[in-house]
């Protein structure tokens, strides 16, 4: 057995999520310690909502980091094993660089809180937009952007998420992605919708946000990580900090490619995957990419106990 953690992004937020770790008094002190960094009580937030201030994207991003290290924090208490791989979806990458102890806790919450901040200031409300496509390969959807571009050459449409086999996500201008829905449908997917988002993420149309981010990046102190993590927008895991640093910037405007990351770890022997963080969306993804894999939630406690019960005693060192 060979296990791998990944960490859940934006999207996988909902109001209650935590309420499995209610009585789990590692999980409540890191809401604490989140809570005194960013001068808002974030448990209350998740807890009670509401929903609408909960999705604004200034407070999913830094809610969800600390709760996928809440998690984290507690399976390490509870004696679960060391992963020998760590990999997140989008915004979920910061909180395994933060479990690989390349990033302090404290300094991932002030990144991402600014992260969110230059993302949203750079393109105003009702420009850019993402939709799901799904039951189209990786090379139709991409055809399928390059054409709408090529009729709306002032408009910009690229993939932005490759999440699995067949489920793909476009980013750009929010008319040229209403155009790469309907071509989308034409060309036979079986699903085809806008997402209910306001910022158009990992396209070109972050690059303003990027080049404010990197600046940021320069400040934050990153340090050899104990556990490789697999980035995003290459799959890879990075031993410089300059190209950690590189990579970081790029995820903004470059695509997510899940299905080869979680094809990566494959490669390298792993056979479970576990989904640290609320939800079950991860998973999900994972069982569409390998059946061969097998996938772990933590979503409350007792998944968590089972959880360490199924991988076993940690090896003494």
């Amino acid at each position: 057995m060979k296990t791998a953690f990944v960490f859940p992004g934006q999207g996988s937020q909902s109001i209650g999520m935590m309420l499995g770790y209610a009585n789990d008094i590692v999980v409540r002190t890191t809401f604490e310690e989140a809570s005194e960094i960013l001068h808002q009580d974030i448990w209350a937030l998740v807890a009670n909502g509401p929903e609408s201030t909960l999705n604004l994207t200034i407070n999913t991003q830094p809610v969800m980091l600390a709760a996928n290290i809440a998690i984290y924090r507690a399976w390490r208490k509870a004696g679960g094993i060391i992963p020998e791989i760590l990999a997140g979806h989008s915004l979920g990458e910061y909180a395994a660089l933060v479990a690989a102890e390349a990033l302090d806790f404290a300094d991932a919450l002030q990144l991402v809180r600014y992260r969110a901040q230059v993302m949203q200031e750079s393109v105003p409300d009702g420009i850019g937009g993402m939709a799901a496509i799904v039951g189209l390969d990786d090379n139709t959807v991409a055809m399928l952007c390059q054409k709408v571009t090529r009729e709306l050459p002032e408009l910009s449409l690229t993939p932005a998420n490759f999440n699995a086999l067949g489920q793909v996500v476009i980013a750009g201008h929010k008319t040229a992605v209403l155009q790469g829905i309907a071509l989308a449908k034409q060309n036979g997917a079986k699903l085809a919708v806008l997402l209910p988002v306001s910022i158009p993420s990992h396209c070109p149309l972050m690059h303003e946000a990027a080049s404010k981010f990197s600046m940021m990046l320069q400040k934050i102190t990153i340090k050899p990580a104990i556990i490789p993590v697999l980035h995003n927008v290459d799959y890879a895991h990075h031993a410089a900090i300059d190209d950690v640093r590189r990579v970081l910037e790029q995820q903004l405007y470059y695509p997510v490619r899940w299905t080869q990351t979680i094809q990566a770890m494959a490669a390298q022997g792993i056979t479970h995957i576990v989904e640290c963080g609320p939800g079950k969306v991860l998973s999900g993804l994972t069982r569409r990419i390998d059946k061969n894999l097998t996938s772990i939630t933590l979503s409350d406690a007792a998944n968590l106990q089972q959880a360490i019960i199924a991988a076993g005693p940690v090896e003494e060192e």
